[in-house]
This record gives C-alpha cells, sequence and structure tokens, in this order.
C-alpha cells in the first residue's frame, strides 16, 4: 500500500509534466472507485493547472475552477504517457493534456478516488477535516505527541499511525521509527517518556526524509510506459524481517498483530 513517500514522490514526479499546463479532457472510465468520482470534476476541463500539492496521502491538482483531488488507496498508481498510447486494463481516470500526454489512475482494486473540491466551498471534504499536522513540518514536535498521550492505553505504534495525530506514519515507517527510537511498540503511548518522544519524533522526520529522498531517483520514470516510481530500496531494520537477526544485537526479530497490522520489532533493542 502507498504511503506517504510513495504519495510525495508521487507528486514529485507528476508535478512537472502538470503544472502550467491545460487539460483538455478527463476521461472517467471506471466511475466506482471508493467514492462515486463527481461529475464536477469535469469543471477543470479547458483549465491551467496552478499546482499540484499534497496532503496527507492525497494529491491535489488545483485549478481556478476548484481541485481535483486523488488517493492512490491501496493498490492504485499513477503514470503520465503519451496520449496516443492506448489504454490498459485498471485506467480508470485519464488527465488528458493540451501536450499531449496524459496523467492515468489505475487502481486494480478501486480503493482509490478521485473528488472534487470546489474552489467557492470554504468546507473541507469529510475525510480532510480532522487530519493531524504533516509529520515534515514545524507543526510536528515531541510536545504535541507527548501531551496528546498522556493517559492513553493504546500502544504507542497506534497512537502514531493515528492520523488525528499525525498523518502519514504509515505501518513500515512506524515499524522503522520505533526501532530507531528504541521503543517497544507494544508499549503504551501514556507510559512513554516526553525524552522518549522527543527521539520517536525525529525518528519519523529522518526515516520520512530518507525514503523520500531515496525515491528521488526514479522520477526520470514517470513519462515512461509503465509509470511506476516502485517501492525504492530501503534499508530496512525491522519490517518484514520477522526471525532474522536484528541487525544491532543479533537478536531475532519478533512480530505481533497491533492494530489489525503486522508489527516488527526487537525485544533487546526496543524498551
Amino acid at each position: 500500500m502507498p504511503e506517504l513517500p510513495e504519495v510525495e514522490v508521487t507528486r514529485l514526479g507528476i508535478t512537472p509534466y502538470l503544472k502550467n499546463q491545460t487539460i483538455r479532457k478527463i476521461h472517467v472510465h471506471q466511475a466506482q472507485l471508493r467514492w462515486k468520482v463527481p461529475a464536477e470534476v469535469h469543471l477543470a476541463e479547458g483549465l491551467k493547472i496552478l499546482d499540484v500539492t499534497r496532503r496527507a496521502k492525497y494529491l491535489f491538482i488545483h485549478t481556478e475552477a476548484g481541485s481535483i483531488i486523488l488517493h492512490l488507496g491501496m493498490s492504485g498508481k499513477m503514470r503520465v504517457i503519451d496520449t496516443a498510447l492506448p489504454r490498459v486494463k485498471h485506467d480508470h481516470i485519464e488527465i488528458e493534456l493540451t501536450t499531449n500526454k496524459k496523467l492515468i489512475l489505475n487502481d486494480p482494486r478501486r480503493f482509490g478516488s478521485c473528488l472534487w473540491l470546489d474552489a467557492s466551498d470554504s468546507q473541507a471534504l469529510p475525510m480532510l477535516g480532522n487530519l493531524g499536522p504533516e509529520p515534515l513540518t514545524d507543526d510536528f514536535d515531541f510536545t504535541r505527541l507527548y501531551t496528546l498521550s498522556r493517559g492513553r492505553k493504546s500502544p504507542v505504534k497506534t497512537f502514531i499511525m493515528d492520523n488525528a495525530i499525525v498523518v502519514g506514519v504509515g505501518n513500515i515507517y512506524a515499524n522503522e521509527s520505533l526501532f530507531n527510537a528504541g521503543i517497544d511498540p507494544r508499549r503504551a503511548a501514556g507510559r512513554i517518556s516526553k525524552a522518549r518522544y522527543h527521539s520517536l519524533t525525529e525518528q519519523i522526520k529522518i526515516v520520512l526524509a530518507k525514503a523520500i529522498e531515496q525515491g528521488g531517483t526514479t522520477l526520470k520514470d514517470f513519462a515512461q510506459a509503465d509509470g511506476n516510481p516502485g517501492y525504492f530500496a530501503q534499508q530496512l531494520h525491522v519490517y518484514g524481517r520477522a526471525g532474522e537477526p536484528c541487525n544491532e544485537c543479533g537478536e531475532k526479530i519478533a512480530s505481533k498483530v497491533i492494530g489489525q497490522r503486522n508489527t516488527f520489532f526487537c525485544k533487546v533493542c526496543q524498551r
């Protein structure tokens, strides 16, 4: 499932082909995605794309009339190709540009989305209303984590994956950040000290920034036929390594389901 770094790399990859270009036509081949694609997305036809931004794992294609909002869901990907190239299976949305390029949302499982936010609408869409701060901004700091954690009995891993606390800390990066900070993911969020939240906040920022940086090497691929940036090479300490030796101490990496997600940790290095 694409997490925040993959979505940010997608944004960086498609922006040079979209920004300041004009939308010729929007083709909706499959309207029934996670939510039904609203007819209003066609209001962007004939308009210039002012910018492409990201909030959490949502991408915004901004025009004067409003914004097309795209989400990759569990299996979605985007690619920019020549308009002459044929549509392939699971290409549900095509945003055709006057440059004879088109942005395609391909989504086999159809958990992604294509929505519209009118420029005159001051109310955010419901799914955007209660999002926490972006993890790579100054709004996300250890004081916020520590304050919101007080009295919470839920595992710290579940806590930092809550989008109302901070957006974009998905399963892979929660596992890795907790390992780097030396914090056992099973511990109650409310029983972790301010000093340790300071370390965890820094590690979340480092891990996410490094993942985005590593993904930058794939940006040139966005104009190719497959358009797939892939899950760029990552040096994972614990995620997906159950039973393998810890890189730090040699103890076997343990696994446990927390909040319905597979969790990986070292019983020696994390406490």
